[in-house]
């Protein structure tokens, strides 16, 4: 009889992948092997788990339940398993680590060296990219996401969050007064973060339409456009910070609350190596409490689930959103 762990790890496999030929692939594993380990597994639990076409593979309804009980107990099985190794474990090889351009450029590059320094035979590859990658497909051993994420069978850990700020300029409020209220931004040239829900500028939980003279992919971008005098942002405390804290920016009180954007690292499904581990504990023991870009901002600085600021009832600090099956939290 075939291994029951390794028949669920091929069959979780096959299931994220969608495709017999791209398990076998990812585990080592023949297309026929992938094979007979599904088929081992439908013949002991006496239903099918997948539909299969000449097109593409689909979970049954039992399979979806099934992988559920699947992806629990593997990741039981992988949690167990590095508690009992992880101090005789050493991270080694190659990291591939993607992130975004500027949260990479000022938050995680310049951490970097003290990581080095605690795991020497360890090698980072830094991939810098706005665009939400595709970790399986294009090989990346963990990603950071800044926002709110999609269902999927990644497994994320929070790690902080930051605070949407509307600012601008001194000397674009002088020339052009400052707006005290989000129905005002109409009145005023707000620059465009163009990777972003483009239905306006969300206070609470209305969106605010808003236009202006520069839309961009790049949030640092926008903030040296306004530091220069153009416009408004709307961007986050870890891009604005530095310039709120020299005067070169002002944040604006609009009497509503802005968005706080969580921070999550991402990895696909299956086991967790120790080099991925190792980065994500020291990426969460380096932002943990308040981080650096949320320390001494003005009172003007308001965020959803702010105790001081917020409207409404805050929201628990400590839980993510429920998901049924997606981004699974690990630690």
């Amino acid at each position: 009889m075939l291994d029951r762990v390794t028949g669920m790890q091929v069959f979780a496999r096959v299931a994220a992948l969608g495709s017999f030929s791209a398990a076998g692939r990812a585990l080592g594993l023949s297309q026929t092997g992938v094979t007979k380990h599904v088929a081992a597994l439908e013949a002991r639990l006496g239903t099918r788990l997948l539909h299969r076409t000449t097109r593409r593979l689909t979970l049954t309804e039992t399979g979806r339940s099934y992988l559920e009980a699947c992806e629990r107990i593997l990741a039981e099985i992988a949690e167990a398993e590095a508690a009992v190794g992880a101090e005789g474990v050493e991270a080694h090889g190659t990291l591939r680590l993607n992130v975004p351009l500027s949260f990479g450029v000022r938050e995680i590059a310049p951490a970097l060296a003290a990581f080095s320094a605690a795991h020497p035979a360890l090698t980072i590859e830094l991939g810098l990219n706005d665009r939400r990658v595709d970790l399986i497909e294009e090989g990346w051993d963990l990603a950071v996401r800044i926002g709110t994420l999609a269902d999927s069978n990644l497994i994320a850990r929070r790690l902080a969050s930051s605070r949407i700020v509307v600012c601008a300029a001194p000397s674009y409020l002088d020339r052009h007064g400052t707006p005290r209220a989000p129905e005002a931004l109409k009145d005023h040239n707000c620059l465009g973060y163009t990777l972003s829900d483009s239905s306006g500028w969300r206070f609470g939980v209305q969106a605010y339409p808003v236009s202006g003279t520069l839309r961009a992919p790049n949030g640092a971008a926008l903030v040296a456009a306004a530091v220069a005098g153009l416009g408004l942002v709307y961007q986050p405390t870890f891009l604005v910070a530095e310039a709120l804290r020299a005067g070169r920016l002002v944040a604006l009180d609009l009497g509503a609350p802005c968005p706080t954007l969580p921070i999550h690292a991402l990895m696909p499904p299956g086991r967790r190596p120790a080099k991925t581990r190792a980065f994500v504990d020291f990426l969460a023991d380096r932002f943990a409490g308040e981080p650096a870009w949320e320390r001494g901002l003005p009172e003007a600085v308001r965020g959803e689930g702010d105790a001081r600021f917020s409207r409404q009832p805050p929201r628990p600090a400590a839980a993510d959103p429920p998901r049924p099956r997606g981004n699974r939290p690990f630690s």
